[in-house]
């Protein structure tokens, strides 16, 4: 009898101490939140508007064409003289923002809210940050004297925005979103050109459709912001305009929508 009620007692789960039933914290739930996975449905439309910023930034003086490293070396080359420097300065500081944004998303994990909120947080500062240097005349932001000027002090906005484009790249990868590079048209054409399945409907080539969509936000940002640099004569309303931008793809990844079963 006597072991019968002391295995009695040992089934009867113990009440808390205080009498109240343990609950997360709300740190605990912000955790879970920003640490779990978001959705990739419709994913697709945030780098789709970072194709759009990379037109936008395309358009600026603050943007190294890798031409320019051939162009600008041999004496008198043209009026820009200083445009390799210019040039090696975007390719180097993009190829080290590939380095720190492919290892950044790889440590924190790839879909993790936390892992692309903060991504996309520090790049739209640096970009606020490039706004702010043309627009207090820290960096020449003057359309008209560009030309003309050579000013070292321009390598600055080409290192910063180099550095942060590489991150909308990582993004896309992080994403499963290949075919969205954000950054790099060339690639974007063959890879639209040498589709086996081109001619399909539109329903039935997913890949395709973002391909030629992201071909022409590019080409849409570059336009606008060639409108936008032309009418002011200077170069920060479009890095602002690009920045905003950011900061908009920034919140949404805060809110975007978590990631159900095995998506």
């Amino acid at each position: 009898m006597h072991g019968a009620a002391k295995d009695e007692e040992a089934t009867v789960p113990a009440p808390e101490e205080d009498g109240i039933s343990r609950k997360p914290t709300a740190a605990a739930n912000l955790r879970a939140y920003f640490g779990a996975n978001i959705s990739t449905k419709h994913a697709d439309l945030l780098m789709l508007s970072c194709c759009f910023i990379s037109g936008l930034v395309d358009s600026t003086i603050y943007n190294g064409n890798t031409i320019f490293v051939g162009l600008g070396g041999p004496p008198n080359g043209g009026n820009k003289p200083y445009g390799w420097a210019k040039s090696l300065t975007s390719i180097g500081c993009f190829f080290l923002g590939c380095l720190f944004w492919s290892r950044f998303v790889r440590i924190l994990g790839p879909q993790q809210r936390r892992t692309l909120g903060m991504s996309y947080l520090l790049q739209s500062l640096v970009m606020l940050c490039v706004a702010a240097l043309a627009q207090g005349g820290v960096v020449n932001g003057v359309l008209s004297t560009v030309p003309e000027d050579v000013d070292w002090l321009q390598e600055i906005p080409v290192a910063f925005l180099s550095f942060q484009a590489a991150g909308q790249l990582a993004g896309s990868r992080a994403l499963n979103l290949n075919e969205i590079p954000t950054v790099v048209v060339t690639s974007l054409i063959y890879d639209f050109g040498s589709d086996p399945a081109l001619l399909q409907s539109w329903s039935r080539n997913v890949k395709r459709n973002r391909r030629g969509l992201a071909f022409l936000g590019i080409l849409t940002g570059a336009v606008a912001g060639g409108w936008i640099d032309r009418s002011t004569e200077r170069m920060e309303s479009a890095l602002w305009l690009a920045a905003g931008i950011k900061v908009v793809i920034t919140i949404s990844l805060v809110f975007w929508p978590e990631a159900q079963g095995t998506e």
